[in-house]
């Protein structure tokens, strides 16, 4: 037995999903998903739109109940009457929209309805004080908290959002697509502060779409297609190209590329004779636009 395969039988789940079903009336969100969430591992859940990703957060984060199967958390089986139970029981979900107030400062969305109070005001030395700490143990250093966070980059944004779901006591972390609007050095600054969550003994979902990134940092992979599990496998089970592969389909893309096998990649369509086009695009008359050019001017006013 491998060390990482004795990690696994000897940690127990903080987070455990079995057999877990939605249904939104007749239609079925998700069916039979089994995951296992452990203490300082990052468990990578892929699919693309449609597969189920969103209704498994909202599940978890207590946005949704299941209507099949069994969640327990540390053995005990749960259910999240409301977003606000999940995270007083250490579910901490950072979503995509990351739920910041851009004109806010640092520090006022670090305490966004935790605010620390001083007799009938807050106090606000207290509250710059551990924002700063908390964000100096992330690795970033913000020398204005005052700031306001619409002025950060996506990536240092996305840390705040973390470092405060660590500070109210998460042990489960659940990341909704945190790299999918950044660029790639943006997105190796978030990818690197997983890590950190993951060494500081956290559980962490990462929700993704990117097989790339969920391979650099993922211990443990689940590939989500029309709700169903598709592949459930360990890091040392398999590579970065299977990985990629399971994730694209494949037999859906062998089947394309054998549609496509006589395609001519290089091949350059000569212009239409006499300037014709096979496609009108439409016009607008005069008046209109210059109705239209009357209107813009009026609204810029």
């Amino acid at each position: 037995m491998t060390i990482t395969d004795q990690t696994r039988t000897t940690t127990a789940p903080i987070l455990e999903l079995d057999d877990i079903g939605k249904r939104y009336g007749n239609v079925h969100a998700l069916r039979g998903v089994n995951i296992r969430v452990r203490k300082g591992e990052v468990t990578c859940v892929l699919g693309d739109n449609g597969a189920g990703k969103s209704t498994l957060i909202k599940i978890i984060a207590g946005l949704h109940d299941y209507t099949e199967g069994s969640m327990k958390l540390d053995g005990e089986e749960t259910h999240f009457a409301s977003p606000r139970v999940a995270q007083s029981s250490g579910i901490a979900t950072v979503y995509q929209d990351l739920a910041l107030a851009p004109l806010m400062s640092v520090w006022r969305n670090f305490f966004l309805g935790n605010e620390i109070r001083k007799g009938v005001g807050l106090d606000i030395d207290e509250m710059k004080k551990v924002a700063g700490e908390e964000l100096t143990k992330m690795g970033i250093v913000i020398p204005d908290l005052d700031r306001p966070v619409s002025a950060l980059s996506g990536g240092q944004r996305q840390v705040i959002a973390i470092a405060r779901a660590i500070y109210f006591g998460a042990n489960v972390v659940i990341l909704d697509e945190p790299t999918a609007a950044l660029g790639v050095k943006q997105s190796g600054v978030v990818l690197k502060y997983i890590l950190k969550m993951r060494d500081a003994g956290l559980g962490v979902i990462f929700i993704t779409h990117n097989p790339h990134h969920a391979y650099l940092v993922g211990n443990h992979f689940v590939i989500l297609k029309l709700g169903r599990v598709v592949l459930d496998a360990h890091r040392d089970e398999l590579t970065l190209e299977q990985l990629t592969g399971e994730m694209a389909g494949g037999q859906e893309l062998a089947e394309l590329s054998h549609e496509l096998a006589g395609a001519d990649p290089g091949k350059v369509v000569p212009p239409a004779p006499d300037g014709a086009a096979d496609v009108v695009a439409p016009t607008l008359a005069a008046d209109a636009r210059a109705e239209l050019l009357e209107e813009e001017q009026d609204e810029s006013l």
